[in-house]
């Protein structure tokens, strides 16, 4: 749920998938090679036209690969491409999503391993961490396209009228943290009502403490979340609370709720994913005032942990894959390579997409804070993907539920860590 969803409507196109990878008409050296992807013209303009853009160039290039293009609503996509993996008539090329979505489809050989096409060009080219939400066993079988990360969002203004500085550590956090409240402002507003934001909070804490690796060997199992610094970060989200740090009501507030403070100039800061960049930047709708009022820090290190403040909480929105089954696996990872290399700089500048690509920013006509967020993915260190999302279903369920619990002090660190390990190990 945290990776940003794309509410589609339905767009047709389609054709017969029995002929996925046969030549076509055009002569005995003519490749079809069939894309599906989820952005239809009506309601994803931009993404459609890029993606029209890159499949002209590439068939203007290789006159001998015809790419046919099959269009569906985000639901749509998602129930077909189900049905089409069940009778082995993927597409060649389709969009999928990170961690468990994939999952199902590494194991029943769905999809092909992608470790050829990172091979040279693009050995380098995507942000750290980005292409393991992708692989399995070491092996991807997906390449990423867009990425969210989650930033600490604050007001320069209210920040300046407090005498108060970015924080670099996290005590220097929580005097600001103090500062605010004792001036009558509200630290930071999250709306834990949906518990994957207040989930953010608690990832970073992990990660400064404990190290970049900790939470996700915990999840993956080759660590315990009752590692000392997964509780430790428990503790300190607790010792937040004790600061009273979050809006008024916090644990019974959504977050387009919670969000409000913020904009109205009413909380100091807010943590959020980056598809929150228009509203500081380029949306008309919200005065140009507050806008320029807005920046955003790294998370804080925090004295004597492991993490790295070039260590982010994110994660990948949809990549591409190439159909295990596919009579023409060739073509389709050329088109993939080409795809993602055409993709980044077009996506960011004309959809507003972070994308999983590096980025060369120098070159380009954009928004500071775009800049300025694309320039620290280049310099990213690691890239930890949302805990929900790297849980099964049921696991996340109760991740979020003991992250609300966690906020609310009704449950221990201990205790928070223990029911997250019974849950796992359940699992094994």
């Amino acid at each position: 749920m945290m990776i940003v969803s794309i509410v589609l409507s339905a767009c047709g196109g389609g054709g017969d998938e029995d002929n996925a990878g046969t030549t076509d008409g055009g002569g005995d050296d003519q490749k079809t090679v069939k894309f599906m992807h989820l952005w239809p013209e009506g309601s994803a303009k931009q993404h459609n036209m890029i993606v029209q853009d890159i499949v002209n160039a590439y068939e203007e290039e290789n006159p001998n690969v015809k790419v046919d293009v099959e269009v569906l609503s985000n639901d749509q996509y998602k129930e077909k491409i189900k049905v089409l993996a069940s009778s082995n008539q993927l597409p060649d090329v389709g969009l999928t999503w990170a961690a468990g979505f994939m999952e199902p489809y590494i194991r029943g050989e769905k999809f092909t391993s992608l470790d050829d096409v990172l091979e040279g060009d693009l050995s380098d080219s995507f942000v750290a961490g980005t292409v393991d939400a992708f692989s399995s066993n070491e092996t991807a079988y997906g390449l990423p396209l867009e990425l969210n990360i989650a930033p600490i969002y604050y007001n320069k203004k209210i920040f300046e009228d407090n005498n108060l500085e970015v924080p670099k550590t996290f005590e220097e956090f929580k005097n600001v943290v103090t500062t605010l409240r004792k001036n009558g402002i509200t630290p930071i507003t999250v709306g834990n009502r949906e518990p994957w934001t207040g989930s953010m909070w608690y990832m970073y804490l992990a990660d400064r403490i404990g190290g970049p690796e900790t939470l996700t060997n915990a999840i993956n199992r080759t660590g315990t979340f009752e590692d000392p610094g997964l509780i430790q970060a428990a503790e300190e989200l607790q010792n937040l609370v004790d600061l009273d740090a979050f809006v008024k009501g916090y644990n019974g507030l959504g977050n387009e709720e919670a969000k409000g403070p913020f904009m109205n100039n009413q909380a100091g800061m807010y943590m959020m994913g980056t598809w929150e960049l228009p509203n500081y930047t380029t949306n008309e709708d919200v005065p140009q005032e507050f806008r320029e009022s807005i920046g955003f820090f790294k998370f804080p290190t925090y004295d004597g942990g492991k993490g790295d403040i070039n260590s982010f909480v994110g994660g990948p929105g949809v990549g591409l894959f190439v159909a295990e089954q596919s009579k023409v696996k060739d073509e389709a990872k050329d088109f993939v390579k080409f795809f993602v290399q055409r993709w980044g700089e077009r996506s960011v500048t004309d959809a507003g997409v972070i994308p999983a690509t590096k980025v060369d920013t120098a070159e380009l006509d954009l928004p500071q804070m775009y800049i300025d967020v694309l320039d620290e993915l280049n310099n990213a260190s690691n890239i930890t993907l949302y805990a929900d999302v790297q849980m099964s279903a049921a696991a996340a369920q109760e991740h979020l539920n003991l992250i609300q619990s966690l906020f609310g002090k009704e449950i221990p660190p201990e205790e928070f860590a223990k029911q997250h390990e019974q849950v796992l190990e359940a699992e094994d």
